[in-house]
């Protein structure tokens, strides 16, 4: 496994939990760890759900890219809308990642704190997708 495919999970979930939590005191700390975890969880998942698989498909290699997307979970864990924020200008990398979406869940339910009123969150961060054969 490359370098840059081992530290990508990690680099996405450190944007992730910049952009979403911040624990202003020191009772709210349990309550982000708990975000964090679930942040991880959910980013860990997707990256696995969108390496490729046993032996080379076509023989055929394709660049790598990076798609933009939007998920909404419910208060389940499971995955009411996903899309493509900013393509990655390939129709099938788009797809694949929202593919990887939809195989990665339902994911665990997130923790409260990171609820809208609706019962939902979103999370939307950049995906590098893996070029392959």
């Amino acid at each position: 496994m490359s370098l840059r495919a081992r530290f990508l999970p990690a680099c996405l979930l450190a944007v992730l939990l910049a952009a979403l939590i911040r624990a202003p005191d020191p009772a709210a700390a349990g309550e982000t760890a708990a975000a964090r975890r679930w942040l991880s969880t959910v980013v860990t998942r997707i990256g696995e759900a969108d390496r490729p698989t046993g032996a080379a498909g076509s023989g055929t290699r394709t660049r790598a890219g990076t798609v933009e997307i939007r998920i909404r979970i419910a208060r389940d864990g499971s995955v009411i809308d996903a899309q493509v924020e900013r393509s990655s200008g390939s129709a099938a990398r788009d797809a694949g990642a929202l593919a990887a979406i939809r195989k990665a869940g339902p994911f665990p339910s997130p923790p409260a704190e990171l609820l809208m009123a609706d019962g939902t969150t979103e999370l939307s961060f950049p995906l590098e997708r893996p070029g392959g054969r």
